[in-house]
């Protein structure tokens, strides 16, 4: 049967169940035979009666020696017992309300049971627990993920039905690719991903469904790269970079160098750049982003450069300002703080042509916003925009090209599946005088010592940045919250000094404000959320304490420590935390002893994931169900050569025709934009 087919088939689905699959993201038998078990009740090796410890969860292998009479406890709770025993003791089975349960088990017969284990007045007590016969081939039983209304045994049930129903699965694999990596076929996969007869069973078919994501995602980002590499587009002279480095007031570093070469490269071909520049905080990304502008507006053509804040975006409008006006380069700036009649007119002249760069926030993808001739198209930290987002900017320009800046660190085998075969540049050095941060992990009980140095930076004309992870108190979570702080910091040591609150919730012009007087040296310590996480530019800032460190994500703890050390004078991050378990310890002792951006981001996807890392689901990412991109390196490696084998044997999939269908429902489901 066709694996197309709505869930609705099935027995036992109606409209309502049908509302509630749908929830999970399930509407065909493919959906449901696809959806993973979050885990599986092993019931192969049950453990001895005598050997269970209290307050665990337990596979016991009992007969059933008695059923008590139904006890009514109150009105609408029936209580029914069972007593049931190994040669190592006994125990009891207690089912709430269950009377179709109690009649099915049996006196003298033997099951497998699989709950919790609770020991009450000298006997062992489980509630509501699963259970199989012992005669049952099936032993081990899937955990799917659940909503309102869909239990285990339903969604169980389902399953078993659309197997029988589709029957043989068909391969989309070219069998010369199973082969070589030593993959199951797809049936034997699916079959024993749902109804494994061993947890060795679970490992080998994780293994393929893990290839087969990984592998189609790359298929999909390689077939779109192809499209893309056939469109036309801007082809831009080349002009002597000595033209622009002249302006600069300072000298490129050599990896600076290397990225604006492979920039302007891709630009002169009409096949459209697609390229990310990654580099660490303080690399040095913005001016290799401005040399590429100006190559634009010396070809005659405009950029729009977007980007997530807009303390960021007036952040960047004045660094490319400062490198581009002395050549002509008229850098204007469009956001959602602006009045209706400063967007009017920033708008007419973008139209026009009378604005070379324009850099914004959401506000340049609205509808009112056109360009005259959109040659370039850089975002800053794409990951932080939605998949609709870069494809209604994209939409602004024939077939510009695209550069994307990261800041944040990506695990080479992150970045060989988020940006599929995107052309990578990375900056791997420091400008000159850039400062190595010293980090320092302690508890809050040094909290009174870390104000003492930060008093001692800001009585040295310093200033600083301290970060709490919410902005308001919240009673059910133990954190400093930053309104708390700053009426703390008042009966402080360091209360005679001006002080700030930022935070995500202030309007646009708020932000600016309070940015503005941080800046000019008005506002000496700055109260924080995570909204300085990136980009934020003070070079007098040189301490950043951050509350409840164990609480961000490493990579989110280099992004804040990036603040700091962006000027002549030695810098230092303090991380806090009251809640000093091994495993935080172990977290913030790794963090502390490197300033390197890609060890820490690897070491954070192991720990977190990727979805979590990166906010994928932001970013376009489809969801991964097998694939663990923090750990399966190998098959990352695997996928990503077998993608790049099938298209050099057939550049646009005609010679697979069933893998071919599988990459275009990807695209189709996910979009070209939220692809790469």
């Amino acid at each position: 049967m066709d694996i197309s087919k709505t869930v609705r088939i099935l027995s036992g689905v109606g409209d309502k169940r049908a509302e509630q699959y749908a929830k999970l993201g399930i509407h065909s038998l493919g959906d449901l035979i696809g959806y993973a078990p979050r885990d599986y009740i092993d019931f192969t090796s049950p453990t001895p009666v005598k050997d269970i410890a209290p307050d665990s969860s337990a596979v016991v292998k009992l007969v059933i020696v008695h059923k008590a009479d139904p006890q009514k406890i109150r009105q609408g709770l029936v209580l029914y017992k069972v007593t049931a025993e190994d040669e190592t003791g006994q125990m009891t089975l207690i089912f709430y309300n269950n009377r179709f349960i109690y009649a099915l088990l049996e006196e003298g017969q033997s099951y497998r049971f699989y709950g919790k284990v609770t020991y009450n007045f000298r006997r062992f007590e489980m509630n509501s627990p699963v259970f199989v016969s012992d005669s049952e081939r099936q032993l081990i039983l899937p955990k799917y993920p659940l909503t309102e209304g869909l239990s285990q045994n339903q969604i169980t049930d389902n399953v078993k039905q659309a197997l029988g129903l589709i029957g043989d699965i068909p391969d989309f694999l070219p069998d010369e690719i199973r082969r070589r990596y030593e993959l199951s076929t797809l049936d034997w996969a699916v079959k024993n991903i749902q109804f494994p007869q061993s947890m060795d069973a679970v490992a080998t078919a994780k293994r393929r469904l893990g290839f087969d994501e990984l592998f189609i995602m790359q298929c999909a980002m390689k077939k779109i790269r192809g499209k893309s590499r056939v469109s036309g587009s801007h082809a831009m002279e080349q002009f002597p970079l000595t033209e622009f480095t002249s302006a600069l007031p300072f000298e490129l570093t050599g990896g600076q160098h290397t990225a604006i070469e492979e920039i302007f490269r891709d630009m002169a071909s009409a096949v459209p750049m697609n390229r990310l520049v990654q580099g660490d905080v303080g690399s040095g990304k913005t001016a290799v982003a401005a040399a590429a502008c100006w190559l634009v507006y010396k070809n005659g053509s405009q950029t729009a450069f977007m980007a997530p804040t807009e303390i960021l975006a007036q952040q960047h409008r004045a660094t490319l300002d400062s490198f581009l006006s002395p050549l002509g380069v008229k850098v204007g700036i469009i956001t959602g703080s602006m009045t209706e009649k400063q967007k009017r007119e920033e708008r007419a002249l973008i139209a026009d042509g009378e604005v070379d760069v324009v850099v914004g926030t959401h506000a340049l993808i609205s509808e009112q916003t056109g360009f005259a001739d959109l040659g370039l198209i850089i975002t800053d930290e794409q990951h932080r925009f939605g998949v609709e987002q870069r494809k209604m900017l994209a939409q602004k320009g024939g077939h510009p090209h695209k550069l994307v800046m990261s800041a944040t660190p990506i695990p080479r085998t992150l970045a060989l599946i988020l940006y599929g075969d995107l052309d990578i540049s990375i900056i791997n050095e420091y400008p000159k005088g850039r400062q190595k941060t010293g980090t320092h992990a302690v508890t809050r009980k040094l909290r009174p010592r870390a104000l003492g140095f930060v008093k001692k930076e800001l009585d040295a004309g310093r200033q600083a940045y301290i970060v709490c992870p919410m902005i308001k108190e919240n009673p059910e979570m133990e954190v400093q919250s930053a309104e708390e702080y700053i009426k703390m910091l008042e009966g402080s040591i360091i209360g005679g000094y001006k002080t700030a609150l930022l935070h995500g919730k202030m309007s646009g012009a708020q932000k600016d404000e309070v940015m503005s007087a941080f800046k000019s040296g008005d506002i000496k310590v700055l109260v924080s959320t995570t909204v300085i996480e990136v980009g934020v530019d003070v070079p007098n800032a040189t301490v950043i304490m951050i509350e409840s460190a164990e609480r961000f994500g490493l990579s989110q703890l280099h992004q804040l420590r990036g603040r700091v050390g962006r000027g002549q004078y030695p810098s230092t991050c303090i991380l806090l935390t009251d809640n000093p378990t091994p495993e935080v310890r172990e977290r913030l002792r790794k963090f502390s002893s490197t300033n390197d951006g890609f060890v820490i981001a690897e070491e954070d996807m192991k720990m977190r994931g990727a979805g979590d890392f990166f906010g994928t689901r932001q970013s376009g990412f489809p969801p991964l169900r097998f694939a663990d991109l923090g750990n399966d390196t190998k098959l990352i490696t695997e996928a990503a050569q077998a993608s790049a084998d099938v298209f050099a044997a057939s550049p646009d999939l005609s010679g697979y025709p069933s893998l071919n269908m599988r990459v275009d429902a990807l695209i189709n489901k996910n979009g070209e934009e939220g692809m790469n």
